[in-house]
């Protein structure tokens, strides 16, 4: 009997799939990322997926291309919020994550977060003043 290479990135499928839930009942797979919800800092992804921090399907054990379904945008009270299953297996159609990325309009800046276990966690804010104020500096 062969035994894995420790560098093998594949995934037994006998072994049960650690899944994590959405507030909207989507099972996501932990199973299928190298870390869990990584900090992207202020990069917010309204679509794609971050493939650098997947590791392969634990179902059908291939490292492919995702795709992307269940896109739906909503808006509420001023904020626009884009949901998709992204990060669902091309080959085998399993569901590795749910994206969330919301984009809103505070007094003088635009707000855009971004959540999801493959993709991360980020936020950005950015002035729509031609010179932001927060870079001005006071003169005396």
């Amino acid at each position: 009997m062969r035994r894995p290479s420790l560098n093998s990135r594949e995934v037994s499928s006998s072994r049960k799939h650690r899944r994590i839930f959405a507030d909207n009942g989507v099972a996501m797979c932990v199973d299928c990322v190298e870390k869990e919800y990584p900090n992207r800092g202020n990069i917010c992804l309204e679509n794609g997926s971050f493939l650098l921090n997947f590791t392969g399907c634990a179902v059908c054990n291939k490292r492919d291309f995702m795709l992307i379904t269940n896109k739906s945008l909503k808006e509420e009270d001023g904020e626009e919020i884009v949901t998709y299953d992204p990060d669902l297996c091309k080959n085998c159609h399993h569901v590795i994550a749910r994206h969330e990325y919301t984009f809103s309009i505070m007094d003088e800046f635009q707000e855009y977060t971004m959540l999801c276990l493959l993709c991360g966690k980020a936020e950005d804010t950015i002035s729509i003043l031609p010179d932001d104020p927060r870079q001005m500096t006071l003169l005396f």
